[in-house]
């Protein structure tokens, strides 16, 4: 999003009368232009000051967007960031300001939205909409904001300075949802990008995000937008109603809003459907694909393999049998006749009739129901706010005050299942193959009733459907007023509540057992031996049944819609004071003190047949239950030096303190001292060290086991032999008797459980950021230029991560060869049973390091043109360093330039607006990508003539036109005009939606239209 800001004049209170050049000077690291002469950088970090909202003006939305690009002057605010109210416009630590006239204008219609895109999280990867078929913490559906790249429970969210708690779905619930946000009655946005753990508690590691609404509502507004794409799905609606009341000693307001996106399926965009390939192999004119599969039924390519985003279907599995090769399809054995794997074949009537041999590429892995999939999943929300306050005129003029928040989410996904019938030895639904010799071990989950495997068929079981329905609120009470004549205090109470209910269209593994156990009908078919629950038997082995015609009725009967439900609450009580303490030659040393209690709690209670692993092929969990609680004390200093003095215009000092005592894991204090320096007018330094205290969130405590399954290419030692016969893996495959050409042919199944009960620590930080600030002084006729670059560097150490499965199995078998036979470290977690099938278990660790450092640079040039005023804003993110290591003895490894970590992302936005008219330019940018550096330095292994694993830079272009009346407004507009589509990458790198990165930072839309309009009453 390319939205605008002010730089913020960081002089002190005697300048405040400078010229206006001075008032615009910035504090702001990324800081948004505003298109008017005055930003609204500041923030009340605990709602609207008493003063603030008697010097305020109702206004209509109209006016309100008319008026934040005319100049205007506030007193008494207070920077996110900080608890002092302060007279000037400061900001030691680096904020950026977003103003909600400027997301429409950019297209955007949620909030969400507005706070996932590149120019708020400087490219790094956020989880929203297009993850809705991958595990992700929040459940699916969720939208959440990680700041830096360091994970959202490292990022606080606020609602006028007050946190916004946890909400979602399934036991990992730990962090803000963005779809419970208002949207209509927002005024701005303020984004620190610095640690302030010290100022806001334990998880504000990366930054904070303070959501600040419209206090003075007098009028009646209703806005209406519309988002829709140019090939369909994903479309956005939302409508929603603002009104309020302003008396002789209260206010009252609110907004109530409904927004609905349409799915977008993957068949909807070609990028997604057209043939995902493996683009393996170098040809000569450079391009990928030479060593892709050539499929000899079409003599191109095959696409969707099973290693790129396919499934096994139209095929059975049975014990190693001599047959006919199916076509371009060599098996084992003296003469390559001998398969494992088979397709219907009528024709053939010898090895095994009926039946034709495949080899791993030639097995059917295409489905037409993979096009149904979602790449955007919908949901319907609809959000209230309510607000309001009275005046006491007693208690030093104190207002009682409070808040609501509710919000329902109803999102849903699409997935496919491949489904597999494992038709027991001697079972009389295999008709002639009922002969066959066993070639699976009986499967654990008893789904053939302890009876063993000899015909195994693949069979596309279609589409599937999980959906939720969260139900969230937050009620806030207090009271704030003054102690004495400069002193304030503001006291409160909050309660939030996040109650979700989740849905899944599972099979049930006992009803597939029940359904195997068959007995003659008396009419050449057959039913259930025990038909109490309306058994359904299973369909006999035939053709039309491995090429996806399953009888509705069995259907039916083994898919059940299962329920579990999550409830999440969290109170906090606070207190706070603020004031002067005494008077130094360069004015007041101010002062913030307050105190804090917060408890959470998480029930999470799956469907009963999840508890009891009755999912077939699904995952099973187990409860989440934990709670926690924190008592925290805080103090802040601001100390003014220097002021009005030559080269010491003014130098000022913060400092602040706090001490956190967990009920789990015991007390720690953090502090944060900052500077802010402009030695003349148009240059100003700034610079802070903080520390903070993370206790893990209670998913990460107390996480019920979850099991779950891996693709068997996951195995570490599949085709071990093409490894260098002195690697570790090599030696540690050997050593357990597998063959060099080994195939895992079982799923891995992987079960990952809490950190409290393997002595799961907090974590603790660094932050230090140093910034410049420069707006010299030019001729009216040059205009306006400032600049401003901000340096950061944060080091969790210690940090809380999970560890997948799949990092648990490369740490053992990529051990050393007696660690690994000792069955040290990893490997005590890894179970290889019957089958060389692999049961492993991961979960949260604390590991030993995380680093990100980089550069935030903004410059924003203004000037007059003709009857209008043209400015535009150029921001880049520079990442240099996004590195970490699981041990104290591995290399710290930079992913710093990857596919989907970025170096560089940049934003350009430039508007003109004459009288009531405004057009708006943006351009995003995110640099080229190259992952070959990466594995060459860590992994001393070249994939550039094996694998496509870069990209180009990719930009992103939108327009916009606004006409504002005096009541009433229109937006037109188009996003991604280009039709830019996401890079693509070759089959094997992490989470792909078909060749594509899973990447929040590529457009998955293509070009969207949008409007707005708004009307007051």
């Amino acid at each position: 999003m390319n939205v605008k800001g002010e730089f913020v004049n960081p002089s002190n209170t005697s300048n405040r009368c400078a010229p206006r050049r001075r008032a615009l000077h910035v504090a702001l690291t990324t800081a948004l232009l505003f298109p008017a002469g005055m930003a609204l950088a500041q923030s009340t970090a605990t709602g609207p000051s008493e003063a603030e909202q008697q010097e305020a003006q109702p206004q209509t939305a109209a006016q309100a967007a008319a008026s934040s690009r005319n100049p205007a002057t506030l007193d008494r605010v207070s920077v996110t960031g900080s608890r002092i109210v302060r007279d000037t416009f400061t900001s030691v630590s680096p904020v950026q300001v977003i103003n909600r006239e400027e997301s429409t204008l950019a297209g955007f219609s949620s909030t969400a939205g507005v706070l996932q895109s590149n120019s708020v999280t400087g490219g790094s990867s956020q989880i929203n909409n297009a993850y809705g078929g991958f595990v992700v913490n929040g459940g699916p559906g969720v939208n959440t904001l990680s700041l830096r790249g360091l994970g959202a429970t490292r990022t606080l969210v606020l609602l006028n300075g007050r946190r916004v708690a946890p909400a979602g779905s399934r036991g990992a619930v730990g962090s803000a949802d963005l779809n419970v946000l208002p949207n209509m009655i927002i005024d701005r946005i303020e984004v620190l990008k610095d640690g302030a753990s010290s100022i806001y508690g334990s998880d504000a590691v990366a930054g904070v995000v303070n959501v600040i609404t419209r206090t003075r509502v007098d009028d009646t507004t209703v806005e209406f937008q519309r988002n829709f794409t140019k090939d369909g799905g994903a479309d956005e609606t939302r409508a929603g109603i603002m009104t309020g009341k302003i008396g002789d000693r209260w206010h009252l307001s609110g907004s109530l809003e409904m927004y609905q996106r349409s799915e977008l399926t993957v068949g909807q965009r070609d990028w997604a459907s057209d043939c995902p390939q493996p683009l393996l192999g170098r040809n000569a004119d450079g391009t990928y694909g030479a060593d892709d599969y050539i499929d000899p039924r079409t003599g191109r390519a095959k696409c969707w393999t099973i290693d790129d985003s396919g499934v096994t279907i139209n095929t059975i599995g049975t014990a190693s049998i001599a047959g006919i090769p199916g076509l371009g399809s060599v098996g084992s054995g003296a003469n390559g006749n001998v398969f494992n794997r088979w397709r219907p074949n009528p024709g053939v009537t010898t090895g095994l009739p009926g039946y034709e041999g495949v080899s791993y590429y030639g097995r059917d892995s295409f489905d037409p129901g993979m096009l149904r999939e979602s790449l955007v999943s919908p949901t319907k929300n609809t959000t209230g706010f309510i607000q309001g306050g009275f005046d006491l005129n007693t208690l030093g003029d104190a207002e009682l005050y409070f808040e609501g928040l509710g919000h329902r989410r109803e999102s849903r996904q699409t997935g496919y299942l491949q489904h597999t019938f494992d038709y027991p030895v001697g079972s009389p639904l295999l008709g002639s193959l009922s002969t066959l010799p066993a070639f699976l071990a009986a499967p654990a989950d008893g789904s053939t009733n302890g009876r063993n495997v000899s015909v195994r068929a693949f069979v596309g079981w279609g589409p599937y459907n999980s959906w939720q329905e969260v139900d969230f609120f937050r009620a806030t009470a207090g009271m704030r007023g003054n102690l004495g004549t400069q002193w304030n205090y503001d006291g409160y109470y909050s309660l939030a509540r996040s109650d979700a209910a989740y849905f899944t269209e599972n099979r049930l593994t006992n009803r597939i057992a029940r359904s195997f156990d068959v007995v003659p009908d008396g009419s050449g078919g057959f039913v259930c031996r025990d038909r109490s629950d309306g058994c359904v038997a299973a369909p006999a082995l035939s053709a039309a049944l491995v090429g996806g015609d399953i009888p509705q009725a069995y259907r039916n009967y083994v898919m059940q819609d299962t329920r579990g439900q999550t409830v999440y609450t969290e109170s906090t009580i606070n207190f706070g004071v603020n004031g002067p303490l005494f008077d130094l030659p360069a004015g007041s040393v101010s002062s913030a003190i307050g105190v804090e209690h917060r408890r959470q709690e998480i029930d999470d209670t799956p469907d009963i047949n999840s508890i009891n692993s009755n999912l077939y092929g699904f995952t099973a969990s187990q409860p989440t239950r934990g709670k926690d609680s924190v008592s925290e004390a805080y103090i802040e200093f601001e100390v003014p030096a220097l002021s009005g003095l030559p080269f010491a215009q003014e130098l000022t000092f913060n400092a602040s303190a706090r001490y956190t005592d967990y009920d789990s894991y015991g007390d720690d204090s953090t502090w944060k001292l900052g500077m802010l320096y402009t030695p003349v007018n148009w240059l100003s330094l700034r610079a802070s060290r903080g520390t903070s205290f993370r206790a893990p969130a209670l998913f990460e405590q107390f996480l019920g086991a979850t099991s779950g399954f891996l693709s068997s290419s996951t195995d570490p030692c599949n085709e071990y032999g093409n490894r260098n016969p002195t690697s570790a893996r090599y030696l540690n495959c050997a050593s357990i008797g597998l063959p060099a050409n080994f195939q895992q042919t079982n799923s891995v199944t992987s079960i990952t459980r809490g950190g409290a009960e393997t002595g799961l620590a907090a974590e603790t930080s660094v932050a230090v950021t140093a910034g410049i600030v420069l707006q010299p002084e030019f001729p009216a006729w040059f205009g306006n230029l400032s600049f401003a670059a901000d340096y950061y560097d944060i080091q969790v150490d210690n940090g809380v991560a999970r560890l997948s499965g799949q990092n648990v199995m490369n740490l053992c078998y990529d051990s050393q060869p007696a660690d690994f036979n000792a069955g040290a470290g990893q490997c005590s977690l890894i179970v290889r049973g019957a089958n060389n099938g692999i049961t492993v278990t991961s979960g949260y660790v604390n590991i030993s390091e995380s680093v990100v450092r980089g550069w935030d640079f903004t410059a924003r040039y203004v000037r007059e043109i003709g009857p209008g005023s043209f400015r535009t804003t150029a921001q880049v993110s520079n990442y240099l360093t996004q590195a970490g290591r699981t041990f104290p003895t591995d290399p710290l490894r930079n992913r710093t330039g990857t596919v989907a970590a970025p170096q560089y992302v940049g934003n350009l936005d430039m508007s003109y607006t004459i009288r009531k008219w405004v057009a708006r330019y943006g351009l995003e940018w995110t640099a080229s990508t190259n992952d070959y550096d990466y594995y060459e330095t860590y992994f001393d292994t070249d994939y550039r003539p094996d694998y496509l694993l870069e990209t180009g830079n990719y930009f992103l272009t939108s327009l916009s036109l606004q006409y504002r009346g005096d009541d009433w407004s229109a937006t037109v507009g188009a996003r991604n005009i280009g039709d830019k589509e996401p890079p693509m990458v070759s089959a094997g790198w992490g989470n792909r939606i078909g060749n594509a990165p899973l990447y929040s930072g590529y457009d998955y839309f293509g070009r969207t239209f949008f409007f707005n309009v708004s009307k007051s009453f």
